[in-house]
């Protein structure tokens, strides 16, 4: 490779196309999900089943040449199934402790609601912090680290809701609906002999996807619309029938994700258009309704974009 060919724009611009080339119809959750990479955010994928959510995670990882690891999560999960265990070695009489799949670079979390809230809590420190407390010891993951979970809106028994803690430590939560009638015929197409997912190849390196977190972080933005993306998530804390507003990690994603979309952009800075475009996925989920506002057909998508067109937006 070239030199322009390792630089963050092109890396961005490979990535979004190997993934477009298994997951049809889609462009705008693609560069939504590769923003919050690019942002250092972690990603909820929630939708109907057969959309393609754990095909967009997948595709996400091969084309990333680093560590992959999936857990599929069901009722009897344990925290140590996802942290990792102490065995005590005869052979040595001491304790070794043997890493759970959260120690890796992308973790695939798939229907992470059908666990229970305390495995749930498993991944709490892991997506804040990058790092996990186990047998008392304090245990770093690696500097690359981004939780893709997956969850089915509408399937209700024998799943456990994410607590509200957990649901703000996703940068963005994205839906994928259905494909229009020509993009689903095209996919049989695509799929009638084999997965296109299995001719992915990687096409970005470690390395690679770091400097392109290090270069969204180089991008400039004003006060004035660091004040507008405050003002934003501010304005959910006062919305009447909003029991619980978005909380500051709303605002510093709002700031992640618009300079990587800048980033992706070419444009050299943030403008308006980045954060009104990602506003909904980065603040809708973290708002909790008031019963009565969810009975009169209010939804936390609305609510965001009622205060998208309220608020004033920077010259």
């Amino acid at each position: 490779m070239t030199q322009s060919d390792n630089s963050p724009r092109e890396v961005y611009a490979r990535l979004h196309e190997a993934i477009t080339h298994v997951i049809r119809g889609q462009d705008r959750a693609i560069r939504h999900l590769l923003a919050a990479f690019a942002g250092g955010g972690h990603v909820l994928l929630d939708d109907f089943p057969g959309t393609g959510k754990t095909t967009l995670a997948k595709a996400l990882a091969r084309a990333l040449d680093v560590r992959f690891k999936r857990i599929q999560f069901t009722p009897d999960l344990l925290p140590s199934d996802i942290l990792g265990v102490a065995i005590y070695n005869q052979k040595a009489s001491e304790f070794e402790f043997h890493e759970g799949p959260v120690f890796t670079n992308v973790l695939l979390a798939d229907e992470v609601n059908r666990a229970s809230p305390r495995t749930q809590s498993a991944l709490l420190e892991a997506m804040a912090e990058r790092q996990v407390s186990v047998e008392g010891d304090r245990r770093h993951l690696p500097e690359l680290f981004l939780v893709i979970a997956t969850q089915n809106p509408v399937e209700f028994r024998g799943t456990y809701p994410l607590p509200e803690a957990q649901m703000d430590r996703f940068a963005v939560q994205l839906t994928l609906g259905y494909l229009e009638p020509e993009e689903e015929a095209a996919l049989l197409e695509a799929q009638s002999h084999h997965h296109p997912l299995d001719d992915l190849t990687p096409c970005a390196t470690l390395e690679d996807a770091l400097q392109l977190r290090r270069a969204v972080n180089d991008i400039p933005v004003s006060p004035e619309l660091r004040r507008y993306m405050v003002d934003l998530v501010a304005a959910t804390r006062r919305t009447v029938g909003v029991r619980l507003g978005a909380s500051p990690r709303a605002s510093l994603a709002l700031l992640q994700v618009g300079k990587a979309l800048a980033l992706f952009d070419g444009s050299g800075f943030v403008t308006p258009d980045h954060i009104q475009e990602i506003a909904v996925p980065v603040i809708a989920h973290r708002l909790v309704l008031d019963p009565q506002a969810q009975f009169s057909g209010q939804s936390n998508r609305g609510i965001v974009e009622d205060i998208l067109r309220q608020t004033p937006v920077p010259a």
